[in-house]
């Protein structure tokens, strides 16, 4: 068995370990170094945000048992998808899948902004009054449900190799801990590192509470879909320590940060328009 073999056969205790090393490495990070004051105590944040990891996580082991990688085993042995119709250096085809299927996922949360339904669905996750590595992963069941939906789908057109499915899943976890942490890297390495990913100081502004400033920064991992797509913001119209987090009208912490209210906040209150396109703007 070789080490790329061995890490998909052992995916449970890779995917473990990933997800516990970033979550301490960046706790630390943001408890020695804060970019903010929290404004919610963080006891009641963290326990209710990963609560709602915890059932993400059963409720995803229940709905898909094998998950993205059991379905990159499956195309795989069945031949199906563009890149098994090729002979691709392995090396070459793990970096294909992984910037198209962060592209899929960019596109993805664009949709969850601009259709009604599915921001009803996706504003449990901007609805957190604070701004921590936990905000990465707090998102309604319903959400990862369409996600993994969504993922399956790309996997069964693209045809990745399995590695690439099982990398991507550890990158988009991480990546997502870290461009939500609650730290500021100095100006000129967050300027140079946002030509090529998303850094914490990017991705806040998606954050914000005025709408025109969280209609733009979608990338989760890679920056280059937002500066090719226009929806790239370089900074908020105040700094990061003033700039308010959340959504306009849901600032009870009973609603937002309560396990409980989190999971009812997707039928609560009426969406008559579209979040992206007709929206007005505050150009103060």
């Amino acid at each position: 068995m070789n080490w790329h073999e061995w890490i998909i056969h052992h995916e449970f205790i890779v995917k473990l370990a990933a997800f516990f090393g970033i979550f301490f490495l960046m706790a630390t990070w943001e408890q020695l170094v804060p970019c903010r004051v929290l404004v919610i105590p963080k006891k009641l944040r963290w326990t209710h945000n990963l609560g709602l990891v915890v059932l993400n996580s059963v409720v995803l082991r229940l709905v898909f048992p094998a998950g993205a990688v059991g379905v990159a085993v499956f195309v795989q042995q069945q031949g199906w998808g563009l890149l098994n119709y090729y002979s691709i250096p392995l090396p070459v085809a793990i970096a294909i899948s992984i910037v198209a299927m962060d592209f899929i996922i960019y596109l993805q949360h664009v949709m969850m902004h601009a259709v009604p339904v599915l921001w009803r669905v996706h504003r449990v996750h901007h609805a957190d009054l604070d701004y921590d590595l936990t905000t990465g992963i707090r998102f309604h069941p319903i959400e990862i449900i369409l996600s993994m939906l969504i993922k399956a789908a790309a996997i069964l057109l693209l045809g990745p190799p399995v590695l690439a499915v099982m990398l991507f899943e550890v990158l988009l976890n991480a990546s997502a801990m870290f461009n939500h942490s609650n730290i500021q890297l100095p100006g000129g390495l967050d300027q140079v590192l946002r030509w090529f990913m998303v850094t914490p100081d990017m991705h806040r502004v998606h954050h914000s509470i005025r709408t025109d400033e969280a209609n733009s920064n979608f990338g989760f991992n890679l920056s280059w879909w937002d500066r090719l797509s226009g929806t790239y913001r370089d900074q908020p119209r105040g700094n990061h320590q003033g700039m308010v987090i959340g959504i306009s009208g849901y600032r009870n912490p009973e609603q937002v940060e309560h396990l409980p209210g989190m999971l009812a906040l997707p039928w609560r209150k009426a969406i008559s328009d579209y979040a992206i396109n007709r929206r007005k703007y505050d150009q103060e």
